[in-house]
C-alpha cells in the first residue's frame, strides 16, 4: 500500500492569504484570465491546485461555479472556511490530479496558479487536462518563467524551476490544444531578484 502523501502546505495554510505579494499576484493573473478568456456565468470551471482559493476568489464573479481541486487537506479547509465570500457556487475535491483521475467530471475551463511546478510529469498533465475539458473549453495556467531555483526558500515538492514557454507550448500542442498564447501576468519581487509569471491560455477545439 502506498504511503499517505504528506501535506506539504499544512504549516502554511493558515497564513497563506496574509502575504500581500501572493494576493496581488493572484489578482493580476485573474484579471488577465478574465481579459483573455472572457468567461461567463454559464461556465463551471476547475481551479487546479486551488489552495486557499486566492485565484478562485477573483475569478468567481465571472463564472457559475468553481470546483477547487487540491491535494492539501489544510489548504482546502481554508478554502471552505471562506467560500461564502465567493461570488459563485463552489465545490472542493481533495485529489492529486497528477496521479489520480477525476472520474466522470468535465469542465468548461481549467484555471491554475503557481501549481504545475509541483507536478513532475507536465506532459502527461496536459493530456489529462485536455480529456477533462468540454469541447471549446479552455485552460488558463499561470506559473513561473524559467528561474535559477531561488524562488522557493525550500524546494521540497518542487519539480521544476519555472518553465520555458516554448517547451510548454509543445506539450500543449501534443495534447491537442489550439490557440495557445502566452502573456506575462505579473512580476514577483523578492530581495535577491524579480521573478516573472506567465499566463498560458489554450482551447480544446
Amino acid at each position: 500500500m502506498p504511503e499517505k502523501q504528506d501535506d506539504l502546505f499544512a504549516h502554511k495554510s493558515k497564513n497563506w492569504d496574509m502575504n500581500s505579494k501572493r494576493v496581488q499576484n493572484a489578482k493580476s493573473i485573474a484579471e488577465l484570465i478574465v481579459k483573455n478568456i472572457k468567461p461567463n456565468k454559464e461556465m463551471v470551471i476547475m481551479d487546479l491546485g486551488a489552495g486557499t482559493g486566492l485565484l478562485s476568489f477573483f475569478v468567481a464573479p465571472f463564472v457559475k461555479k468553481v470546483v477547487a481541486v487540491d491535494n492539501s487537506p489544510s489548504m482546502l479547509m481554508e478554502f471552505e472556511s471562506k467560500c461564502d465570500e465567493f461570488a459563485c457556487e463552489t465545490e472542493t475535491i481533495l485529489k492529486n490530479i497528477s496521479t489520480e483521475d477525476l472520474e466522470g467530471r468535465t469542465f468548461d475551463g481549467i484555471i491554475s496558479s503557481m501549481t504545475i511546478h509541483h507536478i513532475e510529469d507536465v506532459a502527461a498533465l496536459f493530456h489529462k487536462l485536455y480529456r477533462m475539458l468540454n469541447d471549446g473549453g479552455f485552460i488558463a495556467i499561470a506559473d513561473l518563467d524559467s528561474e535559477d531555483g531561488s524562488f522557493h526558500s525550500d524546494n521540497t515538492g518542487v519539480f521544476h524551476h519555472g518553465f520555458d514557454r516554448k517547451e510548454l507550448q509543445k506539450f500543449a500542442e501534443a495534447s491537442g490544444f489550439k490557440a495557445i498564447e502566452f502573456d506575462t501576468a505579473s512580476t514577483i519581487n523578492k530581495p535577491h531578484r524579480a521573478f516573472t509569471v506567465f499566463l498560458m491560455t489554450a482551447r480544446k477545439q
